[in-house]
């Protein structure tokens, strides 16, 4: 039986909006991995691991810039309606949170760097900074596999998962604002900008599940609550 006139063609362009699916996940593999070796390299000060995060963060920017510039192509040629237009639109929100998680990775990393050979981090609150960097890769790996399955239930647990960061970046000013602290001026700013890159990585996660939601439904989350 013939196809219809033009089928090759929108296949081509079902194959290339399933492609920027891939290429999603894909960065949110990179950001998990980002965020994980800046986390060591923080913890251990590990000055050639936080070089290998500053340096890979130029493949995360690469590749958001591949996703930009074939949703613009998409737009342009495909001029995509219903569904299709929500998959290029939150494509491209979601593109930008996963660029500015490895962002935030790559800036965790320049604190060890700019402290090498010391550490950032205070023995006292090492705990807290591991278990805030365990954390993100959770989020950032549900958030991943949320976009490859446009899982909505699980998309929506990212908010409630996310308590638990805000959890520990409360715990930090505590730490912080104690009367018998001991922190000079320089760790306590380290420690208070270290606390706001996981707090801002793990909202970005959050963003991206949010985006996902939007995606299959039509609707934002609060709206379905």
């Amino acid at each position: 039986m013939s196809r219809p006139y033009g089928f090759p063609m929108r296949d081509a362009y079902h194959e290339e909006l399933d492609a920027l699916t891939d290429r999603l996940v894909e960065m949110t593999r990179l950001v998990r991995s980002a965020i994980s070796r800046a986390t060591t390299a923080l913890l251990d000060s590990d000055l050639q691991l936080a070089e290998s995060v500053i340096s890979q963060d130029e493949e995360v920017n690469r590749i958001y810039k591949e996703i930009e510039t074939s949703i613009y192509d998409l737009m342009a040629r495909q001029q995509p309606v219903a569904v299709d237009l929500r998959m290029v639109i939150t494509a491209l929100r979601m593109g930008s949170d996963l660029e500015r998680m490895g962002d935030l990775a790559e800036h965790v990393a320049k604190i060890t760097r700019l402290r090498h050979p010391d550490s950032a981090i205070p023995p006292e609150i090492r705990s807290t900074i591991l278990e805030m960097g365990q954390i993100a890769e959770r989020l950032v790996t549900k958030a991943g596999s949320c976009v490859a399955s446009r899982d909505v239930e699980a998309a929506m647990e990212l908010e409630q998962d996310d308590d638990e960061m805000d959890r520990l970046h409360r715990r930090l000013f505590r730490v912080l604002l104690a009367k018998d602290s001991t922190y000079g001026v320089e760790q306590a700013i380290d420690v208070t900008l270290i606390g706001r890159y996981y707090e801002r990585y793990a909202d970005h996660a959050v963003r991206v599940a949010r985006d996902v939601v939007y995606l299959v439904t039509g609707s934002h989350p609060q709206d379905l609550a």
